[in-house]
């Protein structure tokens, strides 16, 4: 006796089909499961067989032999359980499961279906492969349900789903879930930050444009703040970025199973004890780091001389290239992470070199070697340079109320609006994001401009890269102003947020 059932699995993002087929012969009574299958899949074999006990079900005393095809690819995980127990039933000529159905689940020994990491990315792909209907745990069935077009059923437990193709008590299809509004945790707002006028400035101007904001200052002036209030002053998730954030989540296991479709952007802050595995990913079969989840967000750095200096340098080719690759023996992932980088940091282990009442007690050597765990080409790759200055008495002790997030989201948004118009029909969604190729059409400028450009790059002797971030904040600059060509209050502009690395790092020598 033979059946075929199809499944699918999961390396990192990337989904592959699975036919899982079955032959059942006369023979010494045996199980095998074959196929390239990990320690999870061959474990598989007593969970079944409980799980068919459960059911009424005994089960046959043959030369029964699994083969997970394609057998060249390694199969890792519990999701093929419910796959592997449908094709024992077809094989026994219980059920027939047809062609066109995948069948997704971890199967317990009581019977009972229980949820799976990455069913959105597996059910994606089955609706490419032509799939028409998908079963999967009941609680990963409305992360299935995000994907239109596709049949999916809710399996509570093996016997619901063996009844359901006796044709006993078929099971109701999962309603097609969209976008929707969430009960997010309240965001704090930039109304309760006293002072600081114009690092609020320099923190709109770079969620206007996506850009990657360092601040520096001393302890106590608000930088934390300042960050944590960014969140709030982000516009929405599109449905493609709120599919791609999902996607990660769902690998990551990380999915709520009430509402599994990721709908306000991640803010990310992890510790500055992370390893290098925990901030880029890894594993033997690479989970997604705190880059990746932040994806679509923001990631925030705080303390950031703290973190390990060989940690901090994985992010220089992720922020340029927007995407992990991470290389294992099993094969090789690709994560997205298309992040809007904060961090915060203190000048020198005291915090007060260059406080203006508060004498610096490191010593010129110990400063500078505090400044020197952030590498010139990590600074580079910070588009402003904030300067959180003391916050004076008469601020903290104002009684007049600061401009609220609210307001700021929507001079943000109205920039926003601007640069989706100027990129419609391309793949660029924000001014952070455009390509060196197109940064001389996108970005326009006047000639005294271009002349103050000029003396700035030659002055403050800049990079190519530190030039293509300078004039991508002045666009955003232009925006904010309502200004289709760059002139040279936007480029002057842009310059100001660029001159924190020759105050601190330059003049600073062990």
């Amino acid at each position: 006796m033979f059946a075929r059932v199809s499944s699918l699995g999961l390396f990192g993002l990337n989904a592959f089909p699975v036919d899982v087929e079955i032959s059942v012969n006369k023979g010494l009574p045996r199980f095998e499961i074959v196929g390239l299958a990990d320690t999870a899949v061959q474990e598989s074999r007593e969970r079944i067989k409980a799980a068919l006990y459960t059911c009424g079900i005994v089960f046959p005393t043959s030369n029964s032999i699994v083969n997970l095809a394609p057998a060249d690819k390694r199969k890792n995980g519990s999701m093929h359980d419910l796959a592997i127990f449908m094709a024992i039933l077809a094989a026994l000529g219980r059920v027939q499961v047809p062609e066109d159905a995948a069948v997704i689940g971890e199967v317990s020994l009581n019977g009972d279906v229980r949820p799976v990491n990455g069913v959105l990315p597996m059910t994606l792909k089955a609706k490419e492969r032509g799939i028409r209907s998908i079963f999967v745990p009941l609680e990963n069935a409305k992360e299935a349900a995000v994907v239109d077009g596709i049949t999916v059923y809710g399996v509570p437990n093996a016997k619901a789903l063996l009844e359901h193709f006796e044709g006993d008590a078929p099971l109701s299809p999962m309603a097609h879930i969209g976008l929707m509004q969430v009960d997010a945790p309240p965001v704090p707002d930039f109304a309760d930050v006293h002072g600081q006028a114009a690092a609020k400035h320099a923190l709109e101007l770079a969620a206007a444009g996506g850009h990657n904001a360092l601040l520096i200052g001393p302890p106590g002036s608000g930088k934390s703040m300042l960050a944590k209030r960014v969140p709030g002053i982000l516009p929405d998730l599109t449905f493609e970025e709120s599919i791609e954030t999902t996607m990660i989540h769902s690998v990551a296991g990380l999915l709520d199973a009430e509402h599994p479709l990721v709908a306000v952007r991640p803010f990310r802050s992890p510790h500055h004890t992370i390893s290098s595995a925990g901030l880029a990913g890894g594993g033997t079969i690479p989970h997604p780091g705190e880059i990746s989840m932040a994806h679509n967000g923001l990631l925030f750095l705080d303390e950031l001389a703290e973190f390990d200096r060989r940690t901090l340098e994985i992010l220089r080719q992720p922020l340029e290239d927007r995407e992990v690759t991470i290389s294992r023996a099993a094969g090789t992932i690709r994560y997205p992470c298309s992040i809007m980088l904060i961090a915060a940091m203190n000048p020198c282990p005291c915090g007060y070199l260059g406080h203006p009442t508060r004498k610096c007690t490191c010593g010129q050597r110990a400063a500078a070697q505090y400044l020197n765990k952030i590498s010139g080409p990590l600074l580079d790759r910070f588009d402003l340079h904030i300067e959180a200055a003391p916050v004076s008495f008469d601020d903290l002790a104002a009684s007049q109320k600061e401009e609220p997030s609210a307001e700021i989201r929507k001079r943000v948004i109205a920039a926003r609006e601007i640069q989706n118009a100027r990129y419609s029909g391309t793949k660029i969604t924000c001014n952070a994001r455009i390509t060196p190729d197109r940064l001389a059409e996108f970005c326009p400028m006047t000639d005294k401009a271009k002349t103050r450009l000029k003396t700035v790059f030659e002055k403050l002797g800049l990079s190519a890269r530190a030039y293509d971030r300078l004039l991508k904040v002045a666009r955003t600059s232009a925006d904010m102003h309502g200004s289709e060509v760059i002139d040279v209050q936007h480029i002057a502009e842009a310059v100001q947020y660029r001159t924190l690395d020759r105050k601190y790092w330059q003049t600073q020598n062990p």
